[in-house]
């Protein structure tokens, strides 16, 4: 019985630390993210308290629209058991729903520029345009980096 116990315990702790750790590399990119953007912008302490509540819920909503046409197609071509399975209607549905997504993203972004407009020139928030791509930019270069020495 003890060993039961235990073996359940160490299965259960270990499950805890793989979703703990897919949250924590989250976060730690979200640090990184915001450490980088807030160099590259040179934010004043006034703008970075008025600048930061806005940018992270649009971050936010852009992460969950995503998430929503991602999941779709994933449980999609998952259920048909590939993408060449899918049904024309099927497909038409998700294709409909990605268009619907990305009026969505294009409407968060606009609202996102007219309230950080108010806070930051036009000038930073071009800054802030480049700035995210290259953080992408160099967190792919570092993914890649890594992968590749991996396979090593």
């Amino acid at each position: 019985m003890k060993k039961i116990i235990t073996l359940i315990t160490i299965t259960l702790f270990c499950i805890f630390t793989v979703n703990a750790q897919g949250k924590k590399s989250r976060e730690k990119i979200k640090a990184l993210k915001i450490a980088y953007l807030t160099e590259q912008l040179n934010l004043s302490s006034t703008e970075a308290e008025k600048f930061w509540p806005i940018y992270n819920a649009y971050s936010e909503k852009q992460h969950e629209l995503r998430n929503i046409i991602r999941t779709e197609i994933k449980n999609t071509v998952k259920e048909n058991g590939d993408i060449n399975s899918v049904s024309e209607k099927t497909a038409e549905r998700i294709i409909k729903l990605k268009l619907a997504t990305d009026k969505k993203i294009y409407e968060a972004q606009n609202k996102f520029i007219d309230d950080i407009k108010k806070i930051i020139s036009y000038q930073k928030i071009m800054q802030l345009q480049v700035a995210e791509l290259n953080f992408g930019r160099k967190l792919m270069k570092k993914y890649r980096h890594k992968k590749g020495n991996s396979k090593d």
